[in-house]
């Protein structure tokens, strides 16, 4: 595990956004930056946090982090699906295929947790789900349940869907939405299953899939802190059992910051990240990295465009 004080060191020097227009037509998302030009993207993976619709700032070595997990999970279920991936010119940085993007997110929850959770209490769960009465925060659902949500732009708030009511609005054709589910299904069982073997539990994730030469391909990131959630297996029931907080590995542990310690779910302007709170989400990534992996982490403190820069030069990507 990097010690503390290398991860305060990279504070500075964390990747808020590339910008190389040598290497194509930029569209600039929540936390990535990717340059097009004909059927492939330069997909950069940037040191940005997002929570609640809001950039926060920077986290060190998260870029990274996030590509590093994807093309190790892309490698690990490529038997059960084709991805985008064409190769990886840097540690932040995968070079993909191009691909028409379904306008929904496939997210797949093996418990009850999080923002379903607090819609369950609310009775705003939907998604044309017959919720049965009496569950308990965390609680493992007897099989994993999907809940869609609308893909919305940057500024703008993902919504929950129904499998009904995206087919009635031709979101996504019938066919097609059978493969995604059923490809869905396999991921996180594997994914499930790997992380079991590493002492985690993988309890929710978010697909994205998209069409590529006429097949549906696995787009974006997959079972990374930032589209999962992952739990420490050793504990988790005795935690249940008295209804306390889990152990968790991932991006919740700063939504339940600001939720916590300043309110905020969202409305008005987020709170300013505190050093120590980036650093401690950086060691959370780090070492659900590890874990999923079996890897070290370790990477030079520094600039991190600085780096993508020479690497992208040196892989022929940017003249």
């Amino acid at each position: 595990m990097i010690p503390d004080d290398k991860l305060r060191a990279q504070l500075p020097h964390t990747l808020r956004q590339l910008d190389l227009p040598g290497l194509g037509e930029l569209y600039r998302g929540k936390v990535r930056d990717n340059y097009s030009r004909g059927d492939r993207i330069v997909m950069v993976t940037t040191d940005r946090i997002s929570a609640f619709d809001h950039v926060l700032g920077t986290i060190p070595f998260k870029g990274e982090v996030l590509s590093r997990l994807t093309a190790f999970w892309f490698d690990k279920v490529k038997d059960l699906a084709p991805t985008h991936i064409v190769e990886v010119p840097d540690p932040s940085v995968m070079v993909v295929k191009r691909a028409k993007a379904l306008p929904i997110e496939i997210v797949i929850r093996g418990y009850i947790t999080g923002s379903l959770w607090r819609d369950y209490q609310a009775g705003k769960a939907d998604y044309g789900i017959a919720w049965p009465a009496g569950l308990r925060k965390d609680q493992r659902f007897d099989e994993a349940v999907i809940t869609p949500s609308t893909k919305a732009e940057y500024g703008k708030h993902d919504e929950p869907i129904g499998e009904d009511e995206l087919l009635k609005q031709g979101l996504v054709a019938p066919d097609v939405w059978k493969e995604a589910t059923a490809v869905a299904r396999r991921l996180f069982q594997r994914g499930q299953e790997w992380a079991r073997t590493r002492g985690l539990i993988l309890v929710d994730t978010k697909y994205e899939m998209g069409i590529a030469d006429g097949k549906l391909v696995v787009i974006d990131e997959i079972h990374t802190p930032d589209s999962s959630r992952y739990w420490v297996a050793d504990g988790y029931e005795e935690r249940f059992a008295r209804g306390e907080d889990q152990e968790m590995l991932d991006k919740e542990n700063i939504r339940q910051w600001l939720i916590k310690e300043h309110g905020f779910s969202g409305h008005g302007t987020p709170p300013p990240l505190t050093d120590d709170v980036r650093v401690m989400l950086a060691r959370k990534y780090i070492e659900v990295f590890e874990k999923l992996t079996g890897e070290t982490f370790a990477s030079e403190v520094g600039s991190v465009a600085a780096r993508i820069e020479r690497n992208l030069r040196a892989t022929g990507h940017l003249a």
